[in-house]
């Protein structure tokens, strides 16, 4: 099993920062592309930033410049450094992972159960 648990979302005021993180743990062998979601109540799943397992970005327009996605291959971890948040930028923000397991040839997705960002003053 593999499991990817998001950490670090909670209440800030408008302008504030954020730093989330998602850790996949299990029977990995290797860990592809990582990216961030979020989801707000009535809204569909909208993509935030991706990474590649060699570095490479994109960012959704809304983001840009505000918003930084990176990640250690070695703890298989990705973050979500989130600046000058706004009312906006409120949802539930999930990670999503392609993984391979031990033993298993092919790839396959996960996702995090969510944290919830809220900002407000």
């Amino acid at each position: 099993q593999v499991q990817l648990v998001e950490s670090g979302g909670g209440l800030v005021q408008p302008g504030g920062s954020l730093r989330l993180s998602c850790a996949a743990s299990g029977s990995i062998l290797s860990v592809g592309g990582m990216g961030w979601y979020r989801q707000a109540p009535g809204n569909e799943r909208d993509l935030v930033a991706i990474i590649s397992s060699g570095g490479s970005i994109t960012y959704a327009d809304s983001v840009k410049g505000r918003f930084t996605i990176s990640r250690d291959n070695a703890k298989n971890t990705m973050y979500l450094q989130m600046n000058s948040l706004k009312s906006e930028d409120t949802a539930v923000y999930l990670c999503n992972a392609w993984v391979r397991r031990t033993g298993d040839r092919t790839w396959r997705g996960y996702w995090g159960q969510g944290t919830q960002v809220t900002v407000s003053s």
